[in-house]
């Protein structure tokens, strides 16, 4: 049973009724794993958000490509119509805090996923399209019985944003940036929570599930 798109009055003849004309478009909202080809869309946020106010940014665009060859699977991108609205890149780490080396490695055998951005497109600010696919992506995160943990490190003036989320303070980052300090914060995901992930699913309209291990429609009762 799909939704039909919202259409406007004006974009079908009177004569049609909008029920019965379906706009060949794109989902109006998509969730799905980034690949290589998005690399392009998520820098051109990243330098907005990023480079235009501290002059760096968390992932380059070579980076972007690397953590996208080397495990998709770790990265979640929000579209609407086609268009990349918001994103997650992650890959996997083997030990207990961040240090230089995991701004560049990928540590398949790694139980902690370390998130290495959370950015929005800047005409989606201010509509918690961030914590929305925050949360999303840990309830993922929470279907994949090698993980353990997530972490990830923040400017001070992000901590109460990602308390929202349910993180906690680990303490000082170990890595710094330029002049720039972080904090070191985590939150904790049982591998084994998997199967109350039916409970908890949430639905986008108009979206079909299309990540990996992901609920099935079966006993979906909407």
């Amino acid at each position: 049973h799909h939704h039909q798109p919202f259409i406007k009055p004006m974009q079908s003849p009177p004569s049609v009724s909008p029920g019965i004309q379906r706009r060949h478009t794109l989902p109006a909202s998509e969730v799905r794993p980034l690949n290589t080809q998005d690399a392009t869309s998520v820098f051109e946020i990243e330098r907005e958000a990023f480079i235009s106010v501290s002059g760096d940014c968390p992932l380059h665009l070579d980076e972007v490509r690397h953590f996208l060859t080397l495990c998709p699977e770790f990265s979640m991108g929000w579209f609407e119509e086609g268009r990349l609205v918001a994103f997650i890149i992650g890959s996997l780490w083997d030990k207990d805090r961040l240090s230089a080396e995991a701004l560049t490695l990928h540590k398949p055998r790694g139980s902690t996923v370390h998130i290495h951005v959370l950015a929005v497109h800047r005409t989606f600010r201010q509509q918690g399209k961030g914590p929305i696919l925050m949360w999303r992506y840990l309830q993922y995160l929470r279907c994949l019985p090698s993980v353990r943990r997530a972490v990830l490190m923040c400017e001070d003036v992000l901590i109460p944003f990602y308390q929202k989320s349910g993180f906690k303070v680990l303490g000082r980052c170990a890595i710094t940036v330029a002049n720039l300090t972080f904090t070191e914060m985590w939150y904790p995901i049982s591998g084994h929570a998997y199967m109350r992930r039916n409970s908890e699913a949430i639905r986008f309209p108009q979206q079909p599930l299309s990540l990996p291990l992901a609920k099935t429609e079966e006993n979906d009762d909407v």
